[in-house]
């Protein structure tokens, strides 16, 4: 989940989609790469202990993956001294590809893997990039978004281009939406416009529920299934796997 923009929905969208998934039955694992390890918390677990700087400094990830209240969930949690490890990153040789390493064999048990990037373009990001096979770019609903996703998209090839030739995006995701309001609906008309097939079908609404489960260290689905933002990133997960 890459966007360099912040509070566009990466991590609401990492947490449900990877908790309907599981629910469905897939084995998933969240690797969650924000200093501010919000995918942890949102998922009930306390950001301490051993963490993704742990996996990027060398310690193998089956020691690491721990097991989520919810069956067929892990969690790889974030940690507070993961922006030190994004200093440490930048000034090691081919400190891009650590992730990637990381990572390389060891993921066999899974049938989905997230990668819940910071917002920025920083070495976190880009070792994330390297390391995945996919990119979910989620957008909020407002104007300053279209802005930046040329940009994104142009980071992404390059990425593709020099470290990773597998990468490709699995889909924009449109978030935050409000069909009531005129702005939502022209920047979903924009989106379309413009990138065609590669928008999902499905767009995340404006959900009150959706926003208070975080709080609650639960996934939409756990703490309201039938409120609307449950429901969409169902439907967002089921539309990934078609996509897979």
């Amino acid at each position: 989940m890459a966007n360099q923009k912040g509070g566009v929905g990466k991590t609401t969208t990492a947490v449900n989609v990877g908790a309907c998934l599981a629910e469905a039955g897939e084995r998933v694992l969240l690797v969650d790469l924000d200093p501010q390890a919000n995918a942890t918390s949102g998922l009930g677990m306390r950001a301490n202990g051993a963490s993704t700087h742990d996996l990027l400094d060398g310690t193998p990830l089956s020691a690491l993956v721990r097991p989520t209240a919810f069956p067929n969930l892990d969690v790889v949690m974030g940690k507070s001294s993961l922006a030190a490890a994004a200093v440490e990153l930048s000034s090691r040789e081919g400190g891009e590809r650590y992730l990637s390493e990381a990572l390389g064999g060891s993921l066999d048990p899974y049938s989905f893997v997230f990668l819940d990037c910071p917002p920025s373009f920083g070495p976190l990001t880009v070792n994330a990039l390297a390391a995945a096979g996919r990119t979910i770019v989620p957008v909020q609903a407002e104007y300053y978004a279209l802005e930046g996703l040329s940009q994104l998209l142009g980071t992404i090839n390059l990425v593709k281009a020099r470290l990773n030739p597998e990468l490709a995006v699995a889909g924009i995701l449109l978030t935050m939406a409000d069909r009531r309001t005129r702005l939502s609906a022209e920047v979903e008309s924009e989106l379309r416009k413009h990138f065609g097939n590669l928008v999902f079908t499905t767009t995340v609404p404006r959900s009150v529920r959706l926003a208070e489960a975080p709080s609650h260290g639960l996934p939409a689905i756990a703490y309201d299934r039938r409120s609307a933002g449950a429901e969409a990133y169902w439907k967002v997960a089921m539309e990934l796997v078609e996509r897979s």
